[in-house]
């Protein structure tokens, strides 16, 4: 017998040859290869710069608690297999001496990724020791975050996968939480709402109260505040307000793994941040969506606990050892984890300046 070349005898295209004639084999479709989750990866990363971090919770030192997660994020950042680039960062080089906007972070393998960090979302709540505190990490490829610029802060309006579709930034708060119960299948009495408190958001508070929704007002952390509206059992179903535009980066990386939607508008300060964007080429009128703020679907994510919250348990220290509890997601397969771990206070000397035992 003459085997299809290339074929050994007895494998599948031999086999075909000695097909029955009519018959018909069906071919598996071509599936894609998982590639690696570096979600994994990264969670090291935050794991680390929380541990750090919770050393300082309640001592009113707010840059002590910052500079002691930077460092430790950095240094187990560089042992994760990438060749990432920091788009969100602490800053510009001559602020931030460490895990600047543009600096190279990873081992300088495969693959090239934009990275996003915030070591400690919450400094203020770390150092009076309140509630909802993390560490957060984004990862996507290369050339797909949004890089802010000049522009420090924009409108946020964020919710979860039930409500995705139903909102609309350009209309009023009053008109998205009617589209957002319609969505829900609920009354907006039932939805409750987070809104950072803010003088500049006076006017949206009194309107949101107007309408008999529910409002929890946070101090800082509205990356929490956004991730919230995605995770049930989180108790938030709306972000609204303007925060900070590399949180909403973060954010925005984090719901398209949760299925979840966030939409921006960039708000400049004053005019002079205004002109500022406007000669950098950024449109002051655009809607930012999702897709916008981080483009494709493959991208990372992975957040620590470092004080306790809704979302995510703090850091605990008990003797010999401490606990983290992390949430690890990616876009491409839409996987949350939920990871508790265990940490050996004498292995943790290593990720950063601080006496751990």
């Amino acid at each position: 017998m003459n085997h299809t070349v290339g074929a050994p005898p007895g494998s599948f295209r031999d086999r075909g040859a000695e097909r029955a004639p009519g018959t018909t084999v069906r071919r598996m479709p071509t599936r894609q290869r998982p590639e690696r989750n570096l979600a994994l990866e990264l969670v090291r990363t935050t794991e680390a710069a929380a541990l750090a971090g919770s050393r300082w919770m309640g001592r009113g030192d707010k840059n002590g608690a910052d500079g002691a997660a930077v460092e430790a994020m950095r240094t187990v950042l560089a042992t994760v297999p990438m060749d990432g680039v920091v788009v969100i960062g602490e800053g510009e080089k001559d602020e931030a001496p460490m895990l600047f906007n543009g600096e190279k972070v990873g081992d300088g393998t495969s693959p090239l990724c934009d990275v996003a960090v915030d070591p400690i979302d919450g400094t203020t709540l770390t150092a009076l020791g309140r509630g909802n505190a993390l560490s957060v990490i984004a990862v996507s490829e290369r050339g797909t975050m949004f890089n802010p610029g000049p522009c420090v802060y924009m409108e946020k309006i964020a919710v979860g996968p039930d409500a995705v579709g139903s909102i609309d930034i350009t209309a009023s708060p009053t008109q998205n939480l009617r589209w957002v119960a319609k969505a829900k299948g609920e009354s907006v009495r039932d939805l409750t709402v987070v809104i950072l408190d803010r003088d500049r958001h006076h006017d949206l508070i009194d309107e949101v109260r107007s309408t008999g929704a529910r409002i929890r007002l946070i101090s800082d952390g509205d990356i929490y505040g956004a991730i919230a509206t995605s995770s049930p059992g989180a108790g938030a179903d709306v972000l609204f307000g303007i925060g900070g535009t590399p949180e909403g980066v973060v954010a925005a990386a984090a719901l398209k793994c949760m299925g979840g939607e966030i939409q921006g508008r960039l708000w400049p300060r004053n005019d002079a941040e205004r002109d500022q964007a406007v000669e950098a080429g950024y449109d002051l009128s655009a809607i930012l969506t999702t897709d916008d703020l981080v483009q494709g679907d493959n991208c990372f994510f992975a957040a620590t606990g470092i004080t306790d919250g809704e979302l995510l348990q703090g850091v605990r220290f008990e003797p010999g050892g401490a606990s983290t509890q992390s949430l690890v997601m990616r876009s491409r397969s839409g996987t949350v984890r939920l990871i508790n771990a265990r940490h050996r206070l004498d292995k943790l000397q290593g990720f950063a300046a601080v006496d751990y035992v």
